[in-house]
């Protein structure tokens, strides 16, 4: 399962919110040597925000062994900041509706097999939370290979919306989006044999939609 974290709902899991960084430190500072913002094995940016949300995996112990981070684009985002000329078919998103997604990553001790069905299941949640939460693309970049290991081959297609270019610290990316559709869903689920929701529900949830309905 996927735990959805923010700044209102960390408390509901345990460490989740400091597992991520020390995840996202290890993955990207100290095994790939980004050249990255980080404090006491955590890696962490300007994007890291209230109005952030982390997709997580964690094991029985509560670590986080896997998270993809997610952030609207109506407010500042790496894309438009860092790599703006990476975007070329399309005007630089500027709407709730349309999300960037970052920092994917799982951790590389696990096995081959627990580590595919974790990128499985943050695909999986990618969906279900857009779909819940009125987002109609996710938009990205990343080298093409990970673009067709994460998403393509997990049933979920990608269009590029840029050249291969050395954006990201000389890193051979791309930028895409992915189109939030019911059909992609069930595209994936397909694909991945995953039958159910993979997005927990917190108490935090149930008061919102609580909320929702009184008002």
């Amino acid at each position: 399962m996927i735990n959805c974290v923010t700044c209102k709902t960390a408390h509901f899991f345990g460490n989740a919110l400091a597992s991520q960084y020390e995840l996202r430190y290890n993955s990207f500072v100290d095994r790939q040597k980004w050249d990255l913002s980080e404090w006491q094995r955590m890696e962490y940016d300007v994007y890291d925000t209230p109005a952030t949300t982390y997709l997580v995996w964690q094991d029985e112990h509560q670590i986080v062994r896997g998270v993809s981070r997610l952030l609207p684009t109506d407010r500042p985002y790496m894309l438009k900041d860092l790599w703006p000329d990476s975007v070329q078919t399309i005007d630089l998103p500027n709407s709730i509706k349309i999300w960037e997604g970052s920092r994917f990553c799982v951790d590389n001790t696990l096995n081959k097999t627990l580590r595919r069905r974790i990128v499985q299941e943050i695909v999986c949640s990618y969906l279900e939370y857009g779909l819940s939460n009125n987002i109609e693309k996710i938009i990205g970049i990343m080298p093409p290979s990970i673009w067709r290991s994460v998403f393509v081959r997990n049933g979920w297609e990608v269009e590029f919306i840029g050249s291969k270019e050395g954006y990201g610290g000389g890193r051979e990316n791309i930028a895409g989006q992915l189109y939030v559709t019911p059909e992609a869903l069930f595209s994936v689920r397909k694909q991945t044999n995953i039958n159910h929701p993979i997005l927990t529900k917190t108490p935090f949830n149930f008061i919102q939609e609580h909320e929702e309905r009184v008002a």
